[in-house]
């Protein structure tokens, strides 16, 4: 049975200490406090947002700056970042933590702060694995003054509490976390390669089909697409009957108030709930009968195509339900689809493609408001080829469709598993097996 204490930060095993993090550093300190001069090429400077905890390196995906050799040693005789120190977001999202694990200089932004440890009593990886622990990251939070724009400072930093176990448990728990996150960061990684797969296998099937040899030029689209293919307007689409119903949700005085969401009823789906092509219907709210039976429009029915046209505008997803109908907030739009003509999976990767969605992007540029009304939707462009090459091309792409599933559920389920060993070790209800474990961190921390 583990002999627990109780401390200022709730009860812990008996043998570990708590310890505010200036006794456990050598220095605390940030970035700087000035906007430095940006340059083409130099020494990176990093801010919040290239920090990604349990990852190698630096996330350089959204914001990549770069500033002067020159200005980078004036920077770092204040603030010089170097291997094993530890980096913490002190604004935007605060206390996302990351250890850092790059060879090459840099320098950091005001928010940012850094920690430089003393090796001889705090393990990085523990002390990163720990301050990206849930708990830890709400005190951090909490600690930060602000009513809209919330920043850790320093001095809150300097004096968090935390539990701090012997430094060889230190190494093993954080041996044991970091191999979650490997398998985690792998699964990522093929995810990263099926969604690009995917896209790949879009534009190609999208643009030049299944074995086509004659094509032609679409000006309304802007590329070659096979000469029997065809591009109409969701107007004449309505008009051939390939689109059965086109009908947005309910707004105005009709939209349903608060007070008259229930726990149990129809599900009223809102554009947030559309999610990798297909709509989330757990994430439902819920209107009664009797209030659905008062609105006049918006109910989409299974197989329906439903489309993100306000506010968040883009996503799409296929409807599947058995319910007899489901009723659409203001946000969404149903395409109804003629199963003679169309066939829905197909209209959904339209939907999802660059030809699509750089018309959505067109459209809102030219406006202040971010939507896409019915009216303006009307005057859209779909290449549709016969049903036999719509049903093959959806095919293909639900395949690889089935493939990212899978490979996202094995993501949540060792996220699943990371949370729980955290919740475990991080709090002493587990002790780990050290003298097993660290026979396999000596090398590695």
């Amino acid at each position: 049975m583990i002999q627990l204490k109780q401390t200022p930060i709730g009860k812990i095993p008996k043998d570990w200490e708590v310890v505010r993090l200036k006794n456990i550093c050598t220095k605390i300190t940030d970035g700087t406090h000035r906007t430095p001069k940006y340059v083409e090429k130099g020494i990176p400077f990093i801010s919040t947002q290239n920090i990604k905890p349990f990852c190698k390196g630096f996330d350089f995906s959204q914001y990549r700056k770069y500033i002067s050799l020159e200005e980078h040693k004036e920077l770092t005789k204040r603030c010089k970042p170097e291997k094993g120190d530890l980096l913490i977001s002190k604004c935007g999202t605060i206390g996302r933590t990351k250890i850092v694990d790059v060879d090459y200089e840099f320098s950091i932004f005001v928010g940012l702060a850094l920690l430089k440890l003393n090796k001889k009593k705090v393990c990085g990886k523990f002390l990163e694995q720990l301050l990206n622990f849930e708990p830890f990251i709400r005190r951090m939070e909490v600690a930060s003054p602000g009513s809209t724009r919330k920043t850790l400072t320093i001095s809150a930093i300097k004096n968090l509490l935390i539990p701090l176990p012997p430094l060889p448990e230190q190494k093993a728990i954080a041996k044991i976390l970091s191999t979650v996150d490997k398998a985690i960061q792998k699964v990522d990684e093929a995810i990263a390669k099926t969604e690009r797969l995917k896209k790949g296998l879009m534009q190609k099937l999208l643009t030049k089909g299944i074995g086509h040899k004659e094509f032609k030029y679409s000006k309304e689209l802007g590329c070659e697409i096979p000469r029997e293919w065809t591009v109409l307007t969701l107007s004449e689409m309505i008009e051939k009957k390939y689109i059965l119903s086109h009908m947005d949700g309910n707004h105005g005085e009709l939209y349903p108030r608060q007070h008259e969401f229930v726990d149990k009823g129809i599900p009223y789906i809102n554009a947030n709930q559309l999610v990798n092509g297909k709509v989330d219907l757990n994430k439902s709210k819920y209107i009664s009968k009797e209030k659905a039976n008062q609105l006049r429009k918006g109910f989409a029915k299974n197989g329906d195509i439903l489309f993100a046209h306000n506010a968040t505008v883009g996503p799409v997803g296929i409807l599947e339900t058995k319910l007899d109908y489901v009723v659409l907030s203001t946000t969404l739009t149903y395409y109804r689809c003629n199963p003679e003509f169309l066939f829905n999976y197909y209209l959904m990767y339209y939907m999802q493609s660059k030809h699509f969605q750089n018309q959505l992007r067109r459209i809102m540029g030219q406006s202040t408001r971010n939507q896409v009304p019915i009216t303006t939707q009307r005057k859209l462009f779909f290449i549709i080829p016969d049903m036999e090459e719509q049903q093959k091309i959806a095919e293909i792409l639900s395949t690889v469709d089935k493939k990212l599933e899978l490979e996202k559920k094995r993501k949540e389920k060792l996220e699943r598993i990371k949370k729980g060993l955290m919740n475990d070790l991080l709090t002493g209800k587990k002790r780990v097996n050290v003298e097993k474990v660290s026979n396999e961190v000596k090398n590695d921390m």
